[in-house]
């Protein structure tokens, strides 16, 4: 299997503003995790005139520190590119504060209808009382003064997942679609895998070189990173594939098989990753099961 090369080595420098590019600057909250790394990078765009994106957790001293580094400032608007609680809900206090308009992908959706009796894969992690005043179609923008953002539709890890591309630069604000320190998490119902390798394939299509993600550092040299990220969902769904014709028909078979290398308390994460898998295998017809792909589901190869 082909090894994705990720870059861990990031300095938070919690509380306080980095620049990372011209008119760009950085505040990471402090909420580190084994999802969030070390915390969620809320991002200033502009000068005088400010856009936030992603104004993160509901936080006091984040949206203090936020309110701090744009002192003597405009913030204009709160852009959210998803509705996880490490990322939308400092929206409101930060608006209540500013007046800033809001904007995003819409509220929070499942990537799919949801079945009987199933709630999110990651229900703790979803922002359900976030509603943008302003809601984004793909290509549509928002500017300031010195300052444009496209928004890039690039569901996957969540149904209304945006990336925002900063006009005159070759910057991508890519949320949790693309990190530099890790793969993404794509979770049924809340993600779809199918999305997720298009979204891949969408932003390999763009020019943008540099991405600005959610977590962690930047991602450098952004096409041929989006080229290794999806040629390791490849690889994770030829193995998952192999372990069916094997004979494995159950996804704790093939978490303790594929995943058997990763700290045991990330195997509920790793499942509903096969469970996305799955999915697409289904949709696609290469994987059959005894019903609708769920959890604790019979597969087996079509």
């Amino acid at each position: 299997m082909s090894t994705i090369v990720f870059d861990r080595a990031f300095e938070p420098e919690y509380g306080r503003a980095i620049t990372v590019a011209p008119g760009v600057r950085r505040l990471t909250a402090h909420n580190p995790g084994p999802f969030t790394f070390h915390g969620t990078n809320s991002y200033i765009v502009g000068e005088g005139d400010v856009a936030v994106i992603d104004p993160g957790p509901d936080d006091d001293a984040h949206i203090a520190a936020l309110l701090v580094a744009a002192a003597g400032e405009r913030i204009s608007h709160i852009l959210v590119t998803h509705t996880h609680r490490d990322h939308s809900p400092g929206a409101a206090k930060l608006k209540a504060a500013t007046g800033a308009l809001t904007a995003g992908g819409g509220p929070h959706r499942p990537a799919r209808p949801l079945r009987a009796g199933e709630g999110g894969g990651l229900d703790a992690a979803a922002d359900t009382a976030f509603r943008p005043e302003i809601n984004l179609a793909d290509g549509e923008t928002v500017a300031g003064q010195g300052w444009r953002l496209t928004s890039v539709t690039t569901p996957g890890h969540t149904a209304n997942h945006l990336a925002f591309a900063l006009a005159g630069s070759d910057l991508l604000f890519s949320g949790d679609n693309v990190m530099a320190w890790s793969t993404t998490i794509v979770a049924p119902p809340d993600g779809s895998m199918a999305d997720y390798v298009a979204s891949l394939d969408k932003l390999s299509a763009r020019t943008e070189r540099r991405y600005l993600p959610g977590h962690g550092g930047p991602v450098v040299d952004a096409h041929s990173y989006v080229a290794a990220l999806k040629q390791h969902r490849l690889e994770r769904e030829a193995a998952i594939v192999a372990r069916l014709l094997a004979g494995d028909r159950t996804i704790g078979q093939v978490v303790a098989a594929v995943y058997a290398a990763i700290d045991p308390a990330l195997h509920p994460a790793a499942a509903l990753s096969v469970l996305a898998h799955l999915e697409d295998l289904i949709g696609r017809g290469v994987v059959a099961s005894d019903g609708p792909a769920r959890l604790d589901g019979d597969f087996h190869p079509a």
